[in-house]
């Protein structure tokens, strides 16, 4: 059975390429931020999947490799997707929309809280177009009154 894709899995073909990153973020305690780059390659399966391997440099010096998959499914009407990164022994399992005007992808999900004592909270990732050859990953958790409070977000530029 062949699946047709639909407008919403277009939309993740904007995200196919190669890509370098940066994001910034501090090294320790009482360190000024710092610069980290990377690259991702992204590639659509079957016209329905989008595949993003990254690979990127940590704080500590050491390099991650991440794996993102997207897709749209058109029985619940979301997007969904998972996340893994060597950094980190957790599955990430993600359920989504794009916003009003289409430009932002809005992907939530249940993950270790950063208190470090096991208990689970959510967080929001959101894929924001800002060009043909540039996005931008900001991942979220609630804050205090319960409103969402940025803590990294990562731009994409399409490599040459």
């Amino acid at each position: 059975m062949k699946v047709e894709p639909q407008a919403e899995h277009r939309w993740l073909e904007k995200l196919a390429g190669e890509w370098t990153s940066e994001w910034e973020a501090s090294p320790g305690e009482g360190q000024p931020p710092r610069t980290f780059r990377g690259t991702l390659s992204a590639r659509v399966l079957g016209g329905v999947w989008l595949l993003a391997e990254g690979r990127n440099e940590e704080p500590d010096g050491s390099t991650s490799t991440t794996v993102m998959t997207l897709g749209y499914d058109p029985v619940k009407g979301r997007f969904v997707g998972t996340f893994v990164a060597t950094m980190m022994p957790y599955l990430w399992v993600y359920d989504g929309a794009l916003n009003a005007a289409g430009t932002a992808l809005e992907l939530d999900a249940t993950g270790p809280s950063f208190s470090g004592d096991g208990s689970m909270q959510p967080y929001r990732d959101t894929v924001e177009i800002a060009g043909d050859d540039h996005w931008v990953l900001r991942s979220s958790q609630p804050g205090g009154d319960g409103a969402w409070e940025e803590f990294m977000s990562m731009h994409y530029h399409r490599a040459a």
